[in-house]
């Protein structure tokens, strides 16, 4: 037995804290960023990104119909850019939007065509979990290894559903009811996990219920879901169930805090994630570059309030945001401790889900 004076064990550091500890501020600042990369082949601003702003994140966007061996071509001159000098030689999360329907990235030879949700629905649980598998694999056989779905949102009835402009106007729905969206969503995820394909969740906490898109439509709201909401059931049960990513929505949500849209506010991102649903994952933005619901705040401006409000990672559609966006928040984080610790949280979070810790 310890004397009763003696100093307090201290534990080993994990391997993610070990990572942290080895990587400069400009380094730690890129973990928190995921760029887009043309799925047919990365344009310069992505390598650029990759490069010099230590981008530890990409996405294939666009789409690209030359199949899985071309993909896995383009994947592998982005993740040939991890050295010491660009991530510390933190491997790259590459991801894409494999949803199936009208959300399908990657397609041709060594992809299957996939279903809109709405239609995966109908083939049961069990079904579409082995589905999904089959999905994932194939990411996996072309170097992706997040999907940025299912999508969880709950649209409100079949008959407002093609009034739902980001989601029932495209069948990216499970069903109309939270229970429904819970399972069959979720079995989507857990076939993804089966790959060994990480699910990410969206779009927190829902955009069932408003009409506009916030993609190419400004000051969209939801009028109707609070912190308690049920549409809230599919994305707890995805966090119980271990998912570790989840997509917050660009849309204003008038019941939870009217001043902020979602990545900007504290009560979405630390309250009702962190605190509410016990989530510790990655929170992950939509893309804050090219929305239009965006347009009122500068690059640099985005980039803080994402991270300052709790943010994990940001998502960038237009690579030439990231310059501004990564060298305000380094700017940002050398002058003020307080931020500088949220830096720090979310880098070590994204090195904690990148060794599956």
């Amino acid at each position: 037995m310890p004397s009763p004076s003696a100093a307090p064990a201290t534990s080993a550091p994990t391997a993610a804290e070990q990572q942290l500890a080895a990587l400069s501020l400009e380094q730690r600042v890129g973990q928190l960023f995921m760029v887009a990369a043309k799925a047919t082949g990365a344009e310069p601003g992505t390598m650029q990104a990759l490069k010099d702003y230590h981008t530890g994140n990409v996405y294939l966007s666009g789409r690209s119909k030359a199949g899985s061996a071309a993909t896995a071509g383009v994947v592998s001159s982005l993740t040939g850019t991890v050295s010491s000098a660009t991530t510390g030689g933190v491997p790259l999360f590459v991801a894409t939007d494999q949803e199936g329907g009208y959300v399908q990235v990657l397609s041709g030879p060594g992809f299957s065509t996939i279903p809109t949700a709405l239609v995966q629905a109908g083939a049961g649980q069990s079904k579409l979990r082995a589905d999904a598998a089959i999905w994932g694999k194939e990411l996996r056989s072309a170097g992706v290894n997040v999907n940025l779905a299912p999508v969880l949102d709950t649209v409100t009835s079949p008959e407002f559903a093609p009034s739902n402009a980001p989601i029932g106007h495209f069948q990216r729905e499970y069903g109309y009811a939270p229970g429904t969206v819970s399972t069959l969503g979720n079995a989507f995820a857990d076939g993804m996990k089966d790959a060994g394909v990480a699910p990410v969740v969206k779009h927190f906490p829902g955009l069932g219920r408003v009409v506009p898109n916030t993609d190419v439509t400004s000051d969209v709201r939801d009028t109707s879901t609070t912190r308690n909401d049920p549409a809230l059931e599919p994305f707890h049960a995805a966090i119980t169930s271990g998912t570790q990513w989840v997509m917050v929505s660009n849309a204003y949500y008038d019941k939870i805090d009217p001043a902020n849209i979602a990545p900007f506010s504290p009560t979405v991102m630390d309250t009702m994630l962190r605190a509410d649903a016990g989530f510790t994952g990655i929170v992950l933005s939509d893309d804050l570059c090219s929305a239009a619901q965006l347009e009122a705040w500068s690059d640099a401006d985005r980039a803080l309030n994402f991270f300052g409000a709790g943010g994990t990672m940001l998502v960038c559609a237009d690579p030439a945001s990231i310059p501004a966006m990564h060298q305000a928040v380094v700017k940002k984080a050398t002058t003020d401790a307080s931020f500088r610790a949220k830096v720090d949280a979310a880098a070590l979070t994204v090195l904690r889900v990148k060794a599956g810790q």
